[in-house]
């Protein structure tokens, strides 16, 4: 046996071994271990030739006597694999069509059946325990022979072409725990037999093309906790048995045709509550009738989803009574009635969505009690009256859409306070009255067209001026002479006029052209007599408008007129202020944020931090080029322009074309880590506010971190806001909520989401099953369902490295730890990333520039 295949068949790959045991192993130490036993092994081998002769010898004899007992013997560790089990595998094998050859090591002898040697083949005792054969581009079919494995706890075929039907002898398996056969293509109806299994505890048929009916006896078993029979086209009703099942925590059936009415007998009739159903996914169906109101005894119930099917009720208060839903969506439904008081109770609520009904009245004014709330969907629905100013006490709303209702009155001032708000829609209702001046800073017109009586949104709806009060013309009426000197007065305005506006152009023409002929002066960048860049500052008068610029270090030269005068389109906004892409006259582009008026500190403060923070230069940090105060306090920052854009845009914007690869993710990873690595150790500047969003990739996909240091511009209740924003985001360290100030430990936490963010390719904005990204990722890897963990795109090639996918969540997993005290430093992070890939490995200089470190 080569050395090659020996560390393959040591090393497990990622299907093969459950998660944990790997996470809480030292890899180190097991390698060291099975090298010190191969060592032992071969000085024990080398003996005399008799010596070995003899060994061969009594090998062989044994082999005999197994084989003549009906057995097959294995060569790795001498444990015997049964015959039943051996042509069981067989049968599977030639069930299956392998276009790929994956099967190629299934060979006829057997002896390597269970000592690693067939690829995706676990045993223990000589007995299989599992065949995890995922995205092999298996086809074929399954073969009844697969119930001749008796001890078969887990199967993993997912991701394949298999066709055909479920084996019906999967339920005779008094040891099965697990099946993954989902992203097949599967036909036909699901065994009931499988609900007779003792053991199961996770079934995942989705995305098949199954049909008939959700087999009630699935949930007999008081073990199964996880279904998911999602994507297929499974009819019928609801079996009234997953109702009075004790076990099941999670219930997938979305995107089928179920029918009916859902049952009314949830939590049965029993006065205590012992039911653990986290999670109830039913949209995308045909589902009617009323919805039940025994829901209320699901007191473990964090998300529910009806939307996209035919339900025709009101909603019950009952629904009010589910003291730990996050996730609440009943959209796209036929529901009527008015918006329950009850469902204000519900204090963990973090979504509501009831878009696309029938509901009428007022939106209660006790809203504001659900402060957990970050998204509230009433869209397309009959509400009228006003709009409840409470919703501005919701400080942690981030998307607020009322449009296309019959709301009328004004947008209440309240909503424009809110922090968080980053969408808003009033549209399409019949609302007066101007627009909130910061709400049409931050919101374009396409947030408030659609009400004939609103004004102020847009440059082309102003609001009109309060007419002047009437008074009756008195005295004589105006002589031929009046009016000639009238006329005379108004022609000698319009040339003063004219002439101070050529006496302005002639100065601007001027200064433009002492500019060029001096670039060492003026808005120029001031220069060190060796012509480097001076990491002072350099003071401009700012032109007409009045005002101060002053310059950092950068190849870009431009007056504040350059600046005032560019065409900007805006790119972002947040809780800082609104950020535009300017071009300038040149033609070239910078990146300038308008800071929100109130927030920032005085002048005096201002201008020390600013300026400080002018100075910091490094590879992963985005440079401050420039600032503006303007005569009316206008504080506008200036930056280099990336045109590529965040990493938020880079993952989850992108076309279903456009893969990004293990070490593309994994250098914006180690980019990040770097840049923090600097703001902590070098300037002493915590973040506060690290996310994907203000981390932007240069066209060669190197990180750079933006928004830092900008804590230090802001007056403490700006910052308290900034925080709770990236809780809104899902970023937040826990621990924020309470303490409300940032510390390089919740960075380190917002690193770990971020880095979660690139191995699973999911936003930390999107609750999964009513959960944020690290308890997701956290309850998947207790449950070992480790290939659930990565984004697909990374586990085309987990054979190559599935150890670093792995080690790698394993510090995120480290870096996301409740408490902050467990979390690693900075450079405990940045070490294991380059451990984990060294080819990547980099160290930056006191210069700035990026030296590569030659992998060990």
């Amino acid at each position: 046996m080569s050395m090659a295949e020996a560390r393959r068949r040591c090393n497990h790959s990622l299907e093969y071994l459950p998660l944990p045991s790997i996470l809480l192993a030292d890899h180190n130490e097991s390698r060291q271990n099975w090298v010190a036993h191969r060592r032992k092994d071969k000085w024990m081998l080398s003996g005399k030739p008799s010596l070995l002769l003899m060994s061969h010898c009594m090998v062989s004899l044994l082999l005999l006597l197994v084989l003549f007992a009906g057995a097959v013997s294995s060569e790795w560790d001498g444990i015997i694999v049964t015959q039943s089990d051996y042509q069981a595998l067989q049968a599977i094998r030639h069930s299956f069509s392998d276009p790929r050859g994956v099967l190629r090591s299934w060979n006829d002898s057997g002896l390597t059946a269970c000592s690693g040697g067939w690829v995706g083949i676990k045993c223990v005792k000589g007995q299989v325990i599992a065949i995890q054969l995922p995205w092999r581009r298996l086809g074929g079919r399954i073969s009844e022979k697969i119930g001749q494995l008796p001890a078969l706890r887990k199967l993993s075929l997912h991701d394949n072409d298999i066709e055909g039907m479920i084996p019906t002898s999967l339920g005779f398996l008094p040891n099965l725990r697990g099946v993954h056969i989902f992203n097949n293509r599967l036909t036909g109806q699901i065994p009931p037999s499988l609900g007779n299994g003792p053991s199961l505890q996770t079934l995942d048929l989705s995305k098949n093309m199954l049909t008939g009916s959700v087999p009630s006896s699935l949930f007999n078993s008081t073990k199964l906790y996880r279904l998911n029979l999602s994507f297929n086209s499974l009819s019928g009703p609801l079996p009234v048995s997953l109702t009075h099942s004790v076990s099941v925590t999670f219930v997938d059936l979305r995107y089928n045709n179920l029918s009916a009415s859902i049952p009314d007998t949830w939590g049965g009739q029993t006065g205590k509550n012992p039911y653990q159903l986290q999670s109830l996914l039913l949209d995308h169906n045909l589902i009617s009738g009323k919805l039940p109101a025994s829901l209320s005894r699901l007191q473990n119930l964090l998300g529910i989803s009806l939307s996209n099917n035919r339900i025709n009720s009101t909603i019950p208060d009952e629904i009010g009574l589910l003291p730990k839903l996050r996730s609440l969506d009943f959209s796209n439904n036929d529901l009527h009635g008015n918006f329950p008081s009850a469902l204000c109770n519900l204090s963990s609520l973090v979504s509501l969505n009831l878009e696309n009904n029938r509901l009428d009245s007022q939106i209660p004014d006790s809203v504001n009690r659900l402060q957990n709330l970050s998204v509230l969907i009433l869209k397309g629905n009959l509400f009228q009256g006003h709009i409840p100013s409470t919703l501005g006490n919701i400080s942690g709303l981030s998307q607020l859409d009322l449009s296309v209702n019959d709301l009328n009155g004004t947008i209440p001032e309240s909503l424009a306070e809110i922090p968080n708000l980053v969408f808003l829609n009033v549209s399409s209702n019949d609302l007066s009255g101007p627009v909130p001046l910061l709400l049409t800073e931050k919101f374009n017109s396409s947030s408030f067209r659609g009400n004939l009586q609103l004004c102020g949104y847009s440059v082309s709806v102003p609001c009109p001026s309060p007419p002047p009060p009437s008074r009756k013309s008195r005295g004589r009426k105006l002589s031929t002479k009046d009016i000639i000197l009238i006329a005379a007065g108004a022609l000698l305005g319009l040339l003063l006029v004219l002439c101070c506006i050529l006496l302005c152009c002639l100065i601007r023409k001027r200064a433009s052209g002492t500019k060029k002929g001096k670039p060492a002066t003026g808005a120029a960048a001031t220069r060190g007599d060796k012509g480097g860049p001076a990491m002072g500052t350099e003071v401009e008068s700012g032109g007409e408008a009045g005002g101060k610029l002053v310059h950092f270090d950068g190849q870009l030269v431009f007056t504040a007129d350059d600046l005032l005068c560019a065409t900007a389109e805006i790119m972002g906004k947040s809780t800082y202020g609104t950020v535009y892409k300017a071009t300038l006259e040149d033609g070239s582009q910078v990146a300038v944020k308008r800071l929100r008026e109130k927030i920032a500190k005085s002048q005096r403060e201002f201008e020390t931090e600013v300026n400080a923070l002018g100075k910091i230069r490094h590879p992963n940090l985005l440079a401050l080029r420039a600032y503006y105060l303007g005569p009316k306090g206008e504080k506008l920052l200036v930056f280099d322009f990336i045109p590529k854009g965040s990493l938020a845009s880079f993952l989850h914007a992108r076309g279903p074309d456009t893969p990004i690869d293990w070490a593309t993710r994994m250098k914006i990873a180690m980019g990040t880590a770097r840049g923090l690595h600097y703001l902590h150790t070098q300037e002493n500047i915590i973040h506060g506010n690290l996310t994907s969003g203000n981390i932007l990739l240069d066209e060669n996909n190197n990180a750079k971190i933006a928004d830092f240091g900008l804590s230090r511009l802001m007056t403490t209740a700006a910052n308290s806001n900034v925080i709770a924003t990236a809780g809104a985001l899902g970023y937040r360290a826990p621990e924020l909520s309470k303490l409300k100030k940032a510390s390089t430990k919740t960075d380190i936490y917002s690193l770990g989401v971020i880095i979660l963010e690139l191995l699973t390719g999911k936003s930390p904005g999107e609750a999964m099953n009513g959960v944020d990204l690290p308890q997701w990722v956290a309850s998947i890897v207790k449950e070992e369902w480790t290939n659930e963990v990565f984004d697909l795109e990374l586990m085309r090639d987990a054979s190559t490295t599935g150890d670093e996918l792995l080690n790698t969540l394993k510090l995120a997993l480290h870096c996301v730890d409740p408490s902050p005290a467990a979390r690693p430093e900075i450079e405990q992070v940045l070490h294991q990333l380059e451990e984990i890939k060294p080819e990547l490995a980099v160290e930056s200089g006191n210069d700035g520039a990026v030296t590569t470190t030659p992998a060990e």
